[in-house]
């Protein structure tokens, strides 16, 4: 006979019944379903455990104080991109901002500046529009013949660029 997948099964012992808990007391696991008498523990589901519940004791993050806050909603989200990546995307002789590097992929739309970073080689001549850029990264660009003109960062963000 053929070892096809309609033949094969678990071998003998493999496979166990479910138990049916708390099915009558001829089933071995009835009245009480194996939870013993009364309490806390007979009573929730599960394994009972609340997050942070020390037994009474006043929890934790309860006596500790309430510090500081999250300005997510508007912090100002810098972009990172090296110099490396520049040179893979753009062409000889291209201006590059931030309009420029989210439509190439290289930062997300949503960035409100950029900063260039001097990781990689640089060979070809670029013409740079960012708000920030590391001296290793400057040397790069100029070295291969490229300028950078730094944008303002005290300027307050755009209408739309409250994330949300």
């Amino acid at each position: 006979m053929a070892n096809v997948l309609s033949n094969l099964h678990p071998p003998a012992g493999a496979v166990r019944k479910r138990t049916r808990r708390g099915r009558g007391v001829g089933s071995g696991l009835g009245k009480t379903a194996g939870k013993g008498q009364k309490g806390q523990k007979a009573r929730h589901p599960g394994n009972f455990s609340k997050m942070g519940f020390q037994g009474g004791q006043t929890p934790m993050q309860r006596r500790l104080p309430k510090r500081g806050f999250r300005n997510t909603l508007f912090a100002t989200e810098i972009s990172a991109v090296n110099v490396g990546a520049l040179e893979k995307v753009f062409d000889a002789g291209s201006v590059v901002d931030l309009a420029a590097l989210a439509t190439a992929g290289l930062v997300e739309k949503r960035a409100d500046r950029v900063k260039i970073l001097g990781d990689g080689d640089l060979t070809i001549k670029l013409t740079l529009k960012v708000h920030g850029i590391s001296a290793g990264a400057r040397a790069k660009i100029e070295a291969a013949g490229g300028t950078v003109e730094l944008l303002s960062t005290t300027a307050p963000p755009s209408e739309g660029s409250a994330k949300g």
